[in-house]
């Protein structure tokens, strides 16, 4: 299958490993796919002190310029920050932008953090801020054990906006924790984290009920949806490819 190339990138705390069974079914129906492990996430013992924002854009455009040609970014949570800030950066490499359960951050995620690194809460602690459901014990289990903390610098970080072309990347918004209803509200009420909603020229809300980690609470699900996203953005290429060929 000739289809566009895949980036998946996680959010806060986790790494590639993030994503296998979501890039296992993708790469089952014939995608090509590269999970990426942001920098400071490697492992616990990783020096994250001087680990930036900008280290994260500079990560996911290296990874989407690998590819060779304009790919799928699908960013999770944290990830929608740096990742909008590579359609400013790339516009002509994303073929199409999918935020699972986040969106295209306009700002820092968190400019008043001033700690070094961020832990990933208890999980009773996260129980209390974010969806959960579908979620096996075992599955939280091996969240709470392989988390890495989050680079500090990376929540006070944000990109300068400027490029004009981002706001054309067709974008799919993957609404997990949330409903796509309450998404539009907090658009409405200027949440920062999905600040580029009120300016993007062609959105996509697809509603999959389960938890804000829908990775792992539904895998399959989830693939076939980004793997529809890297489906129609071939077609777009390959009319775009046709008429310019035309004498």
């Amino acid at each position: 299958m000739n289809t566009t190339p895949i980036v998946l990138v996680p959010g806060f705390w986790i790494g590639a490993w993030a994503w296998d069974e979501v890039a296992a079914a993708l790469r089952a129906a014939g995608h090509d796919v590269t999970a990426l492990t942001l920098p400071g996430l490697e492992s616990v013992d990783a020096n994250r002190s001087a680990i930036t924002f900008a280290d994260h854009v500079d990560a996911i455009c290296d990874a989407v310029t690998a590819a060779g040609r304009p790919v799928v970014l699908a960013v999770h949570s944290g990830a929608g920050a740096p990742g909008y800030a590579v359609t400013d950066r790339i516009p002509e490499q994303i073929a199409a932008m999918v935020y699972v359960d986040t969106g295209p951050a306009r700002g820092a995620l968190d400019p008043n953090f001033d700690a070094v690194e961020k832990p990933m809460p208890s999980l009773e602690k996260l129980a209390a801020e974010e969806n959960l459901n579908g979620l096996s014990k075992e599955q939280l289990e091996t969240f709470r054990r392989r988390a890495v903390s989050e680079p500090g610098a990376a929540l006070r970080g944000s990109a300068e906006l400027t490029n004009d072309a981002r706001l054309d990347v067709p974008s799919t918004v993957i609404c997990t924790g949330y409903t796509s209803a309450q998404y539009k509200d907090a658009v409405k009420e200027g949440q920062t984290w999905l600040g580029g909603l009120n300016e993007l020229r062609n959105v996509t809300y697809v509603d999959l009920p389960t938890s804000h980690w829908p990775m792992w609470s539904r895998p399959k699900e989830l693939a076939v949806i980004i793997g529809e996203v890297a489906e129609r953005a071939s077609e777009r290429g390959e009319v775009t490819s046709r008429r310019a060929n035309q004498p």
